[in-house]
């Protein structure tokens, strides 16, 4: 399967956020464990591309690279096994660096302006970002005049708001911070949790 089709077929990409390697490699591990297997490993992590490269190993897991902002950290994402490339903001140099390392391009957008500086690029999945701050109604604005796109909605997701964000038009979306809720201890709930709303939501969709 290739990564469109893992990261649509998952529903959500988990986010891998921690003061120190050691934790994020904590993190990412038991996320997979609880079934959810598209990561995203951001560049704030301590040990980033270690991380990145011991989850590329793993057969089951379809790993990407956040909070890219320079291109330059593309290559170094590219030969630690990073199979996407995201970012919290519109830059068509990432985008370019990423589609000529022939990784998925998944760059931050909020605008109608920067939708339209993103797909001349080359990106392949809209990041709505952060998704909290806009909601799904703006969502569902962008993408009458961009239709036939993939959109991933990120930042303050709740198992409450993902029927309305999958309703909007959402193809995917990205989970951090409310994986974690209640500590690492809490991750395989709060997993399960998602993953049953995401289903529960694309089969009423459908």
């Amino acid at each position: 399967m290739d990564v469109l089709s893992r990261l649509k077929s998952a529903g959500a990409v988990a986010i891998v956020r921690a003061h120190d390697q050691a934790t994020g490699q904590e993190i990412a591990d038991a996320i997979v464990d609880a079934g959810l297997t598209c990561i995203e490993v951001t560049l704030t992590n301590p040990g980033a591309f270690s991380i990145i490269e011991s989850l590329a190993k793993r057969a089951d897991v379809c790993v990407g690279v956040g909070t890219v902002v320079d291109s330059a950290d593309v290559t170094r994402a590219h030969n630690a096994g990073a199979r996407f490339v995201v970012s919290p903001n519109t830059n068509p140099d990432v985008i370019s660096a990423t589609k000529s390392a022939g990784l998925i391009s998944c760059p931050g957008i909020a605008t109608a302006t920067e939708v339209g500086i993103a797909l001349e690029a080359g990106a392949d999945v809209l990041k709505l970002f952060p998704a909290s701050t806009y909601g799904p109604s703006h969502l569902k604005a962008l993408r009458d005049p961009f239709p036939g796109r993939l959109w991933c909605p990120t930042g303050g997701m709740t198992v409450e708001s993902i029927p309305q964000w999958f309703e909007a038009g959402a193809s995917f979306v990205g989970l951090g911070g409310p994986l974690l809720k209640g500590g690492i201890q809490a991750i395989p709930s709060n997993v399960a949790s998602f993953i049953a709303a995401i289903s529960a939501a694309r089969e009423v969709k459908s």
